[in-house]
């Protein structure tokens, strides 16, 4: 008997450390299939970064965060900011123009334009190493707006007042209850051209134009990828393909491992670039056009 029991002991000794660790077993082969890499991407990180700027930028927190870490990364060696944006308000187009300069002075960046670079996605151009438009795409509109709707006729209508309590003389400026008084508007250029002025000479300073010449490539002129390359805006002509190759050459990588951004993100992010336009359509602020 005892004989019989040590014949089969290699098979009943698992089988009871099975049973008495049934429920620990389960639990880490439910960790190993959560967190386990699934392909060989995920074995060995990525070198090169695509970040995508998509739609009016009203916010850039989420996109200079992803530039920094990519800066900070010691595993990536170069980034590809993808671009199809009409531009946004003046200060997040300038926090991600100035975290593209930040991460130029210790790593290549491309900025491929594969639809719209204009205005404030313009802006946040700049600084890259190369700029790569695809041959279909629109370029420019270097300069500054601010517009709003001016309701009063529908609020007479309607019967609707507003009362105001205020002090300084400039503070009911942009409020769309009425038209805006001449003194009213002479303020507002003061910031609009001001605004234009260091954006033209950001421009003319990061793509080595001649400010003395901005009506040729600044003045909000909108222009094909062939017409920007002619004036100095952009620096090649291309399409994905070649922007990520020219990123690979630049980086000196051999072994290319490129980042992937979840398909739900990008789809939360179209729904929040829709969002984001209707709202501008009826509340004005500063922005760069």
């Amino acid at each position: 008997m005892n004989f019989i029991k040590k014949l089969f002991l290699p098979i009943t000794l698992p089988l009871k450390f099975i049973q008495e660790h049934f429920k620990a077993m389960l639990f880490l082969l439910l960790l190993f299939l959560l967190f386990s890499p699934k392909s060989e991407q995920e074995l060995h990180p990525a070198n090169l970064v695509e970040i995508n700027l998509v739609g009016p930028i009203f916010d850039a927190s989420e996109v200079v965060e992803k530039i920094d870490a990519a800066a900070n990364d010691k595993h990536v060696k170069g980034v590809l900011l993808n671009i199809d944006s009409p531009g946004g308000a003046v200060a997040p187009s300038i926090e991600i123009a100035y975290a593209i300069k930040r991460l130029h002075e210790i790593k290549p960046v491309i900025s491929y334009a594969k639809g719209t670079m204009a205005s404030g996605s313009y802006y946040a151009s700049i600084w890259s190493d190369e700029i790569i438009a695809n041959p279909g795409s629109m370029i420019g509109s270097i300069g500054v707006i601010m517009q709003g709707a001016d309701l009063s006729g529908i609020m007479e209508k309607l019967g609707v007042k507003t009362q105001v309590v205020k002090a300084g003389k400039y503070k009911q400026i942009g409020t769309p209850d009425r038209p805006w008084a001449d003194y009213e508007v002479n303020e507002l250029n003061k910031v609009i051209q001001g605004t234009y002025d260091m954006f033209s000479k950001d421009v003319a300073d990061a793509r080595g134009l001649d400010i003395k010449k901005r009506d040729m490539y600044a003045n909000a002129h909108i222009f094909t990828a062939t017409q920007a390359k002619e004036v100095g805006l952009v620096d090649k002509l291309g399409v994905s393909y070649d922007a990520k190759e020219r990123l690979v050459e630049l980086a000196d990588v051999k072994n290319p491992l490129w980042n992937k951004e979840d398909k739900f993100e990008q789809l939360i992010k179209k729904l929040s670039a829709t969002t984001a336009v209707t709202l501008h359509t009826y509340f004005p602020s500063l922005v760069m056009k």
